[in-house]
């Protein structure tokens, strides 16, 4: 008997050089070729194209030869291709069967059978045994009983569909097999390299929380539910031995419960053994207990961290209380703050520009109290979510939305505190804050600023943007524009890629620095200002190191490579830690000394991700230093440009 041809499709967020883990597929794979009376009826395939794919791309490696069963993992955005590639599925296949599943259509059974007839089922909860059942009803020639499974909508007629009581949550998550340890997502490329660009896990499902603006998994204000030790332990060593250099969960809530202190403890041992993974980013849990502060200490003490999120998403009380976080002790985040500087740990903070109840000032007043603590913001575009509380009562909030043509997200425009004038002129403030805070081109600059102009961060954003608004400078035309009204990831991502392929940029920079900041600076604090600029520019990660000038070695460590280069700089963490405590920096900070920068290589791969890319910043490696240069010395890469222009002359380190 011919076996059943089922393609599993899922489409990442970006267009990314390595294609991200298709980890919502896989268990659906995996489970399908667990099951009895399917793993021998049913051939299962997994599709996952890169963001970039454009429809025709994927039709043409899906309809070649097209299955019986399609099945699409959906998210706001790949919605839009996945409509038109199940469209075309039915005029090559009439009889095929058309699933949608995911958070994206979860609930929307209405909307999505409108908007898209192709579409005979939508998947309503976890999916992994919903489409296992459908599948069976399938092979038993029972297509006309599928409404009479837990958790789908089916389609009945052109205007008609049925959606049945929905399905228990599964409760012993082992019962769904593992992608990795039965093969069903296959983690190396030909030529032996992990495939991905990051190592996806999950070590439960769930959110106790219930937050406005989210549907984490379609499982919040719900008990967390759980993966054995013993399989995280095993997928671990599995990507151990894959040599995956980033580990990324996928939980809600990391370092609540005491199973969360053993896998990290699993997760070293990992490394010990293989050397991989090297590090470890997630989604903290809001309420900071006694393990939290354990785990950070032993994540450092093994090089494993990433970067810490504070994830506040607002500073505004009003907002917070609309926004269901009013009650979360996260806004003691800055003691947290100050404690993860005293450990050494990177940090990030994170907002959400729209959110019912903020006005444009309390945001820009918000996103300056922040960046006091910590310069690296992420800022994203309030998208209201299908399911979540925003959706629900949007006219309570007097939400106007809109959504876009490069996915099926909705964007809000405007609210009864936000104007769509207000919007416009904050979206343009967070196209630069988000390249260069967020991404860090400045890191260590924003504390002289503050400290010696009484310039705050958000004051810095506004002023390069209109600088580089008016700027003859060749590379500020090239990068004035951006596609769109909102600052999402995507756009980021295209100019980040525009500000590295533009061998001018750096050049940019220079001229900003010179024509539109330095006048403001005091004199006697000038050059350590400048230094500390300096040391931000070179420390950008390495796009093209054939670009680069002078030395550059390739040097290999931890079963990663790097790139390395000399260069003179002062420690610039720990002068801007002084400035911002108020303090004078010390003397053996403020020594220029020769040393080697290191790289981490293959920041192209990554620059999509601002977690991940922080992992490329170049780091002084203190133990080459030479002997501190005499002040007179004091020139480094730009600061040679810039001298040769007559743009800068050097001073003492102190005046």
């Amino acid at each position: 008997m011919r076996r059943l041809r089922v393609q599993i499709v899922q489409q990442g967020a970006w267009d990314t050089a390595r294609e991200s883990l298709p980890l919502a597929a896989g268990y659906l794979a995996a489970t399908i070729q667990g099951r009895a009376g399917l793993s021998r009826d049913v051939a299962v395939e997994i599709v996952s194209f890169r963001g970039g794919t454009d429809v025709a791309a994927m039709a043409r490696r899906l309809f070649v030869e097209p299955p019986d069963v399609l099945a699409f993992s959906v998210q706001g955005w790949n919605f839009r291709h996945f409509v038109e590639l199940a469209d075309t599925f039915k005029q090559v296949r009439s009889d095929g069967l058309v699933i949608f599943g995911g958070t994206h259509v979860a609930n929307q059974a209405e909307r999505v059978f409108r908007l898209c007839p192709a579409v005979d089922m939508v998947a309503n909860g976890e999916g992994e045994h919903t489409l296992a059942e459908i599948l069976q009803h399938v092979l038993a020639g029972r297509r006309d009983a599928l409404g009479g499974l837990a958790g789908v909508s089916v389609r009945l007629s052109n205007d008609e569909f049925f959606t049945s009581a929905a399905a228990p949550r599964i409760q012993d998550l082992d019962a769904i097999p593992s992608p990795f340890l039965t093969g069903a997502i296959p983690l190396a490329t030909p030529q032996g390299d992990f495939r991905y660009d990051v190592a996806l896990m999950e070590t439960n499902r769930g959110c106790p929380y219930s937050c406005a603006m989210c549907f984490w998994g379609g499982a919040i204000g719900q008990k967390v539910r759980k993966f054995s030790r013993e399989r995280l332990r095993e997928e671990l060593e599995l990507f151990g031995r894959s040599k995956a250099s980033n580990l990324v969960l996928c939980d809600a809530n990391f370092g609540v419960f005491e199973e969360d202190l053993l896998f990290v403890e699993d997760l070293i041992r990992t490394r010990e053994k293989f050397g991989f993974p090297q590090t470890l980013d997630t989604s903290w849990a809001k309420n900071k207990s006694a393990r939290f502060y354990e785990l950070v200490r032993l994540m450092k003490q093994h090089r494993l961290s990433g970067s810490f999120t504070l994830a506040l998403q607002s500073l505004d009380s009003g907002a917070l209380e609309l926004m269901r976080r009013q009650n979360m002790k996260i806004n003691a985040w800055e003691d947290l703050a100050a404690w993860l500087r005293e450990e050494g740990v990177d940090c990030y903070g994170e907002l959400i520009w729209g959110a019912p109840g903020e006005t444009a000032d309390s945001f820009l007043a918000g996103y300056n109290k922040l960046a006091r603590v910590t310069p690296r913001i992420a800022v994203y575009p309030l998208q209201v979510l299908p399911n979540t509380e925003y959706a629900s009562s949007r006219k309570t909030h007097g939400l106007t939305t809109i959504r876009q043509t490069v996915d099926d997200f909705e964007y809000v425009l405007e609210h009864d505190k936000m104007s769509l004038s207000d919007n416009v002129r904050i979206q343009d403030f967070m196209f630069w804050a988000r390249t260069l805070g967020e991404h860090m081109l400045l890191r260590y600059t924003w504390s002289a600023l503050r400290r010696f102009c009484g310039l705050e961060q958000g004051d810095v954003v506004r002023r390069f943007t209109d600088w580089i608004a008016d700027s003859s400078h060749p590379a500020a035309a090239r990068l004035r524009d951006r596609p769109g009204l909102f600052v999402t990831a995507e756009v980021v991502s295209w100019q980040l890629r525009r500000i590295y392929d533009d061998p001018a940029f750096a050049s940019l920079m220079s001229a900003w620095w010179t024509q539109d900041i330095v006048s403001r600076i005091p004199l006697q604090s000038r050059q350590l200002a400048t230094l500390l600029f300096e040391f931000d520019q070179i420390c950008r990660p390495m796009w093209d190191p054939e670009r680069e000038t002078g030395d550059l070695r390739i040097d290999a460590r931890e079963g990663l490579t790097y790139l390395v280069k000399r260069a003179e700089v002062i420690d610039a963490p720990a002068v801007a830690a002084a400035l911002d405590a108020g303090a004078e920096p010390g003397q053996d900070a403020l020594q220029i000394r020769e040393v080697d920068i290191r790289y981490r290589a293959g920041f192209r791969e990554f620059v999509d991700s601002h977690e991940i890319a922080a992992h490329f910043f170049g780091k002084p490696d203190w133990d080459t230093a030479a002997t501190p240069c005499a002040p007179p010395a004091a020139r480094m890469a730009l600061g040679r440009e810039r001298q040769a222009d007559g743009l800068l002359t050097p001073v003492a380190a102190g005046g």
